[in-house]
């Protein structure tokens, strides 16, 4: 098999008790920085099932098995919560994401490398296997990327496998970080922490859960039958501990929220549910909220989402502000959806000065200045050679 970790590295270890566990954190503790990254099962669960944690310091790597039988992973929290150690992830939300869970909080401080990749100019979509190879010239071997992480034992490849991550982790966030402060870029990435160093970011409200949804009406009923159903599918996701589209899928809860079963015969009817469903205790909860969705008055219920600008942005200046974030985007190096979203495009195109992330802090600086100026015409876009330019008007 090849060996995937930095070659510098000695063989990962382990670790599968408390007290070794503990040792191997007060090492941690002295260090200026420390790699993470978390192995984990979700496919049949809501609840992510943690199954390793990896951990590489700058001469030791350590594979922490998280199911060992009375392992005890609080000194993990508290290394996690020293601000004295930078904590290093790759693509970290739902590694942090299972910090939130265990421990309240997340890992501070915090860096993660893919958010800091984008602002590099590595692009949107730079897998890591790609960053590392750019980087560091180095190769991680992905046999192991399906692995069953929570059977036991687990095989020295595996093992090897799950830390090779961490590992040149340590190399990349390196060389990243030069050429960040090189090009004046590091308090960019600051900013785009603020997101995920905000344990809310993490945190599913069932009050919400409609909102993924993104109904297409207007009818005030539907809507109120709608978020009280997509909220009691989230709550029982979280109680039987299955992921939510296991339970009933998006169809499925679009046509019960438009129809109102009100019986257990009439639920089963739906596309998707099964009579033992309808006629067990999540069923009965189900049509229980239904029922009460029902004797709310009219006049009660919130009032229709206000439908955007009637007038739909302008095809040809929303494709107009695209040509510009990509030629701000190229010009920067920056990758373009980390500057503005599609909702931002769109409504720049639509309001005179609206609240979006493109016009405020960095964003600004890059695009949304020139965003503004192109819209009132001060500003247009011309072609020089190869590449397009900026005019004033």
């Amino acid at each position: 098999m090849p060996r995937s970790i930095r070659p510098e590295f000695p063989p990962p270890s382990l670790i599968s008790t408390t007290a070794d566990l503990e040792t191997f954190c007060q090492r941690m503790h002295a260090e200026t920085f420390i790699t993470v990254d978390t192995e984990f099962m979700r496919e049949r669960t809501y609840w992510p099932e943690l199954c390793l944690i990896q951990i590489a310091g700058e001469k030791e790597v350590a594979v922490i098995d998280a199911q060992a039988e009375a392992i005890d992973l609080a000194s993990l929290g508290v290394l996690f919560a020293d601000a004295a150690v930078m904590k290093v992830f790759h693509a970290a939300r739902q590694d942090l994401e299972i910090c939130v869970l265990r421990y309240g909080a997340v890992p501070n401080p915090l860096f993660d490398t893919q958010v800091a990749a984008m602002v590099a100019g590595f692009g949107d979509q730079v897998g890591y296997d790609a960053l590392v190879s750019a980087l560091t010239g180095g190769h991680i071997d992905k046999a192991h990327r399906f692995s069953d992480w929570s059977v036991r034992p687990l095989s020295d490849a595996q093992v090897t496998y799950a830390a090779a991550d961490v590992t040149w982790l340590r190399e990349v966030y390196l060389r990243l970080k030069q050429r960040l402060e090189q090009d004046g870029r590091l308090g960019w990435v600051a900013e785009e922490m603020a997101i995920l160093n905000n344990p809310d970011t993490y945190r599913t409200d069932p009050e919400t859960a409609s909102e993924r949804l993104r109904p297409r009406s207007t009818n005030r009923r539907f809507l109120y039958v709608l978020k009280e159903t997509a909220a009691w599918r989230e709550r029982e996701a979280q109680r039987v501990n299955i992921p939510r589209q296991r339970l009933i899928k998006d169809e499925a809860l679009l046509e019960i929220a438009a129809t109102a079963p009100t019986n257990p015969e009439a639920l089963a009817r739906v596309r998707g549910i099964t009579r033992g469903f309808a006629e067990g205790r999540s069923g009965a909860t189900l049509l229980e909220v239904l029922a009460a969705a029902k004797r709310v008055p009219d006049a009660e219920l919130a009032a229709a989402p206000q439908q955007r600008d009637s007038n739909r942005p302008s095809a040809a200046l929303v494709a107009l502000l695209k040509v510009l974030l990509a030629t701000k985007s190229e010009q920067h190096h920056v990758a373009p959806r980390l500057v503005a979203s599609s909702d931002d495009i769109d409504r720049l195109a639509l309001e005179q000065a609206p609240d979006v992330p493109s016009l405020t802090g960095w964003r600004r600086e890059v695009f949304g200045t020139d965003a503004l100026l192109l819209k009132q015409g001060r500003i247009a876009l011309g072609v020089d050679g190869r590449k397009v330019k900026l005019i004033p008007v």
